[in-house]
């Protein structure tokens, strides 16, 4: 088997949200032509993944989630043959719930998150996918009132619903991986080790952000090393370095993120030494080379992934 069999590479649709890209002002006209125009926006970023080169993709948020393309095209299996006759395969889907549930241990809402999560773990499997990635709850921003731990108790709670998510999507097909989101409580190297502790690795699974574990101030090396064998898919994102300590986290900290991430190759990753991770714990599996919201997504995809093919996968073989 080749290096770009045990490899497959892919993109979450995030990099598409770049209002250039679209020809609008801003995100907000991102959303209202995906709403008075969707047949042509999901066209669009169809062949833009196409035309990038990778044969992967990963849903996400809205407007480029599950229900927007099976609503677009009309079913399930119609979504699946638009990424059939384009030679790509749905790799995996973003769940964003957890996140934006806040404080979920009342019983009802840990219901509701699951009955959303089963539904999407069934398109997940129609569309020939079997990797669930989540995002974790946001930590609190340093020094607010009332003052909120993340301690081995609260670590204890959220890892007992992950296992049990994690448990009810593997009776249907479907692995969980959490994704190391910065300024989660999963993303700093102590906060990965503690709830990778806490959870079943039958269950629960791993999905490395290499750019958001260097903005939360840690070495995307040294944590999956190790964590390797929990990792069943990985986003290949580059970043400029950490971000403050005092950094406020709210709801526009994925907008904070931004200016710290860069194009492939030009920030704080160390390629080769991550590559030759890869290669000697025998990963195999998807590559999701991901920019948020890139200008030009099918040239800087594109450009990605030509130094992987020239300079990494040398390595890999």
């Amino acid at each position: 088997m080749s290096s770009t069999e045990r490899l497959r590479f892919g993109v979450d649709l995030v990099t598409f949200f770049h209002p250039a890209f679209w020809g609008v002002e801003d995100y907000d006209g991102i959303i209202a032509l995906s709403r008075s125009e969707p047949r042509s926006f999901w066209d669009k970023i169809l062949d833009a993944v196409q035309a990038s080169g990778v044969t992967g993709v990963e849903l996400t948020f809205s407007p480029f989630n599950w229900q927007d393309a099976t609503k677009t095209y009309g079913s399930v299996e119609a979504f699946a043959g638009e990424l059939s006759k384009r030679g790509l395969a749905l790799a995996s889907g973003f769940f964003a719930e957890l996140e934006a549930a806040g404080d979920f241990a009342e019983a009802s809402a840990q219901a509701a998150i699951i009955e959303k999560a089963e539904k999407y773990a069934a398109f997940l499997k129609a569309c020939g996918s079997d990797i669930m990635v989540i995002g974790a709850p946001l930590r609190q921003t340093p020094g607010a009132q009332p003052v909120r731990f993340f301690d081995f108790e609260q670590a204890r709670k959220i890892a007992d619903f992950l296992n049990r998510l994690g448990a009810i999507l593997y009776a249907k097909g479907v692995r969980l991986a959490v994704h190391t989101e910065a300024h989660s409580i999963f993303a700093a190297s102590r906060d990965v080790d503690l709830l990778m502790l806490l959870t079943d690795p039958a269950y629960v699974h791993m999905c490395p952000d290499t750019a958001h574990i260097i903005v939360a101030g840690s070495d995307p090396l040294e944590v999956v090393e190790r964590h390797h064998e929990r990792v069943i898919i990985a986003h290949w994102k580059d970043a400029l370095g950490p971000m403050p300590t005092d950094t406020p986290i709210d709801e526009h900290i994925h907008d904070r993120h931004r200016p710290y991430f860069c194009g492939f190759g030009l920030g704080r990753v160390d390629w080769p030494g991550w590559i030759r991770l890869l290669r000697d714990r025998a990963y195999e599996g998807w590559a999701i080379l991901e920019l948020d919201a890139a200008p030009d997504p099918v040239g800087d995809i594109a450009n990605g992934l030509t130094l992987v093919r020239q300079a990494l996968l040398p390595i890999y073989r």
